[in-house]
C-alpha cells in the first residue's frame, strides 16, 4: 500500500472518530430540543441482561441507577414483581415496611399508600364555592375516573397536611418581568422562610432568561435559600418552557424515589416564551411524569389577561394547581400565601387501575367530589404509565 493510500485510510477514519463524537454528544439534555425524542432515545437503550431471581428474593424496588422511565407514582416500590404473594405483602406495607391496613385506611391512623408499579398516588385540593379548603372528606364522598373507568381498586384517600415538601421556585429573570422583580424576590424569600421546615422540606432556586441557572440547589436552609433567590439577575429572553422542564426532570423527578413527598413547582413569569427548545406541551408531559403541581404566579401587569396568562393557566390546569395573577404588586404575597395554605390542605388517594397494561400511554384522570355538587376538586389531568424495559 503506498503513502497516499495510507494518508486517505487514516484521513477516514479521523473523520468517522469525529462524527461519532459528534452524535454521541448531542443526545446529552437539557439541549435536546424534543422531550418526546429523548424518552424514545432512552427506551431504545436494551435493559440490563442479568437472569431474574427467584420469586422469593426478587427486589422490591428498581436501582437507583435505572434509566428514567414514566411512572405512575412518586416512587416504585416493585418494577417486576410476578407473584401473588409479593403483590400481597407490597400492599401491606408502606414506604417503611410498616404494616398497614390498605383495604380500610380509615380506620388506621398510621395508613401510609403502596409504592407499586400499577399504583397511582394523586394529590388533590377540594374547595368550596367560596374558594375554602374542605379537609374533612372520606373515601367514600369520591368518585374516580381513569380513562373514564372505574379503577379496580381504591386503596384509600386521605387528608395529608404533613407530607414533606420537595418546592422549585421558578423566577422569570427576563427583562419582560424587571419593573417589580425586587418585590417579588422578598415576597418569595417571605414564602419560603415561612414554609420550610429544617429536616423535612427542601426546596431549590432557579432563574431563567434565555438559559436556567441554579443559583441555590436543594436545601431546608432557609437563609441559604435567601441568598439564592437574591442572587437572581434579571435580563436577557425567556426560556420558559426548557426551565421548567429541566426542574422537573433533573430536579423533582429524582428526588426522594423511596419516601412519600409532595412536589411542587412556584413559578414567577408573564408566562411569554421566546426561546425554548421543547414545547409547551413537552414542559407540561414532563411535570405530569414527575407528579408536580404547578404554581404559577403572573408578572403581567397590564391589568388585562394576555397570551402567557392563558399559558400559565394551563400550565397550572393540567398539573393540579392555579394561576395567580396579582396586578397589583402588593398581591404577590397574598399569592405565596395561599399556594402556602393550599399546600397544608390537600388530599392523597390511591388506586389501582382497571386492565393495567405496562405500555407507557398516557392515562385521564377525573376526581369527583360524589354528593358534594358545590365542591369543586383540582388534580392532575392525567398520568403515563410506565412503560416495560
Amino acid at each position: 500500500m503506498n503513502k497516499l493510500s495510507l494518508i486517505v485510510l487514516a484521513s477516514g477514519l479521523f473523520i468517522t472518530g469525529v462524527s461519532q463524537a459528534q452524535t454521541a454528544g448531542d443526545k446529552e439534555l437539557p439541549s435536546a430540543p424534543s422531550a418526546i425524542l429523548q424518552e424514545q432515545m432512552r427506551r431504545q437503550q436494551p435493559p440490563p441482561p442479568p437472569p431474574a431471581p427467584p420469586p422469593q428474593q426478587q427486589p422490591l424496588a428498581q436501582p437507583e441507577a435505572q434509566p428514567v422511565v414514566p411512572t405512575t407514582a412518586p416512587v416504585e416500590a416493585s418494577a417486576k414483581a410476578t407473584t401473588a404473594e409479593s403483590t400481597a405483602k407490597a400492599e401491606k406495607a408502606g414506604p417503611d415496611n410498616t404494616a398497614t391496613n390498605a383495604d380500610d385506611p380509615n380506620d388506621n391512623p398510621s395508613f401510609r399508600f403502596v409504592k407499586s408499579v400499577d399504583l397511582v398516588n394523586v394529590i388533590f385540593t377540594v374547595t368550596d364555592k367560596k374558594g375554602r379548603f374542605v379537609k374533612d372528606l372520606k373515601q367514600s364522598d369520591f368518585k374516580v375516573l381513569d380513562n373514564d373507568r372505574a379503577p379496580a381498586k381504591i386503596l384509600g384517600v386521605k387528608a395529608e397536611t404533613d407530607l414533606p415538601l420537595r418546592v422549585g421556585l421558578l423566577v422569570d429573570a427576563s427583562n419582560s418581568v424587571r419593573d417589580r422583580f425586587t418585590f417579588e424576590q422578598e415576597s418569595a424569600i417571605e414564602f419560603l422562610n415561612s414554609i420550610i421546615r429544617p429536616h423535612s422540606d427542601r426546596a431549590f432556586i432557579i432563574g431563567f432568561d434565555t438559559t436556567a441557572e441554579v443559583t441555590q440547589d436543594f436545601t431546608d436552609n432557609t437563609e441559604k435559600l435567601s441568598k439564592g433567590v437574591r442572587a437572581l439577575r434579571a435580563g436577557g429572553g425567556t426560556a420558559l418552557y426548557d426551565a421548567l422542564y429541566y426542574a422537573c426532570r433533573d430536579k423533582l423527578l429524582k428526588t426522594d424515589q423511596n419516601s412519600s413527598v409532595r412536589r411542587a413547582i412556584i413559578l414567577l413569569s408573564d408566562g411569554e416564551d421566546n426561546q425554548s427548545r421543547v414545547t409547551r406541551e413537552e414542559a407540561v408531559e414532563m411535570a405530569q411524569r414527575a407528579e408536580v403541581i404547578v404554581y404559577a404566579i403572573s408578572t403581567n401587569t397590564s391589568g388585562v389577561k394576555l397570551h402567557g396568562d392563558k399559558v400559565l393557566e394551563r400550565l397550572a390546569e393540567a398539573t393540579g394547581g392555579r394561576a395567580f395573577f396579582p396586578f397589583k404588586v402588593q398581591d404577590v404575597a397574598n399569592a405565596f400565601s395561599e399556594i402556602q395554605d393550599e399546600l397544608r390542605s390537600q388530599y392523597q388517594l390511591a388506586y389501582k387501575p382497571a386492565d393495567f397494561r405496562a405500555d407507557g400511554r398516557y392515562h385521564s384522570i377525573e376526581i369527583l367530589a360524589e354528593n358534594h355538587k358545590n365542591l369543586k376538586v383540582r388534580a392532575r389531568k392525567g398520568y403515563f404509565a410506565p412503560k416495560q424495559q
